[in-house]
């Protein structure tokens, strides 16, 4: 064996002990850290989280955005299943804003991005309190391809804004469910 092959052996077993006591620091030293599964263990007042999170009635949303964002948060919180009698109401207000993304030079744009904001409240339907409050945002992006002049290129962009429309308020949806899940498993 030659002196190199023993520097090269050598320098394996020191990366792999240094790997290991870092492995071992972040097991151990995570332990006591205070983070637990969302959806695996009973909410701090007892309850199931999905049987918390089905007790959530979603108000109604004017707007086709609207609509989808409420539906995909009844099938994100209930799972596609059933609702139960509500203890909470979840009041959502939503605003549209688009802004033009690369403008030709003659001035048309060639791309949009569709952003959601969503102001949200959620109330305790015992006493009418606001319990949990906040905003969060979605963006989408799409092309618009009228803007080279395409005939039939109408049906495309509408096609493409309610695409946008949709992917929006899907990540929307992630983000409110993500939210209140946190909320109710620590405070519900």
């Amino acid at each position: 064996m030659s002196w190199l092959e023993i520097s090269k052996n050598g320098n394996r077993l020191r990366r792999g002990a240094g790997l290991a006591v870092i492995a071992g620091f972040l097991a151990f030293g995570s332990a006591g850290c205070g983070f637990h599964p969302m959806y695996g263990t009973p909410t701090a007042g007892g309850h199931d989280l999905t049987e918390m999170m089905k007790r959530v009635e979603i108000a109604a949303i004017s707007s086709r955005t609207g609509q989808k964002l409420r539906n995909e948060l009844l099938f994100g919180t209930t799972g596609g299943g059933g609702t139960l009698p509500p203890v909470y109401r979840l009041d959502i207000a939503l605003r549209e804003s688009y802004r033009n993304t690369l403008v030709t030079q003659a001035g048309n744009p060639t791309g949009r991005i569709l952003q959601l904001d969503a102001e949200f409240r959620l109330v305790r339907l015992a006493d009418n309190e606001t319990v949990f409050k906040g905003a969060s945002t979605s963006e989408a992006a799409y092309d618009l391809a009228g803007s080279t002049g395409n005939a039939g290129s109408i049906y495309g962009d509408t096609r493409a804004a309610l695409n946008a429309q949709n992917r929006a308020a899907r990540t929307l949806a992630d983000t409110l469910k993500t939210r209140l899940a946190a909320y109710l498993s620590r405070d519900a």
